[in-house]
């Protein structure tokens, strides 16, 4: 795949060994084929997507229908991974290192959306709220967080400090 590189930026040659591998867990399916059309940042109001789970994972999502709030990890198979400096706004004039962005060019090119789950058909999620193109391989789902905020546990009446 060919990549631009803007002026000033800066790449590295990544290590040919990796560390780890992955099981796609799913497809996402949105409206947008061109990184162009892809939004900035999901939206809870955007267009409805499909998240697609694959046999085996289709039981995984059993209880998933209890949260409102989703956090979905999925791999930007379409970005370049040997940017270290970046110009985001392609102006030439402000640069960041790669984790001080939300970029999708990155080493590992996770990107995580919180969604908002509108309903579930068989192994189908539909949500509303992602940023990525369509065919995006999944990574994984988790209830987000905020939903499992912990609590202290109940102080008994006879302990200092009880009601």
């Amino acid at each position: 795949m060919q990549f631009r590189k803007r002026q000033g930026e800066t790449t590295v040659t990544p290590p040919e060994d990796h560390d780890a591998g992955l099981y796609f867990i799913g497809r996402i399916h949105t409206p947008w084929s061109d990184r162009n059309d892809c939004p900035r940042q999901g939206r809870p109001d955007g267009p409805e997507c499909r998240i697609e789970i694959f046999p085996p994972w289709v039981d995984a999502i059993e209880g998933i229908d209890r949260f409102e709030r989703l956090e979905i990890l999925y791999w930007l198979d379409r970005s370049r991974r040997d940017l270290v400096r970046q110009n985001p706004k392609a102006d030439g004039q402000r640069f960041f290192g790669t984790f001080a962005l939300r970029s999708p060019q990155r080493p590992n090119p996770i990107g995580t959306s919180v969604v908002r789950l509108d309903r579930i058909e068989g192994p189908n999620l539909f949500v509303r709220g992602l940023d990525c193109l369509d065919g995006t391989p999944l990574i994984d789902i988790k209830p987000d967080r905020c939903a499992f905020t912990p609590q202290a546990p109940p102080k008994p009446a006879d302990s200092p400090g009880g009601p």
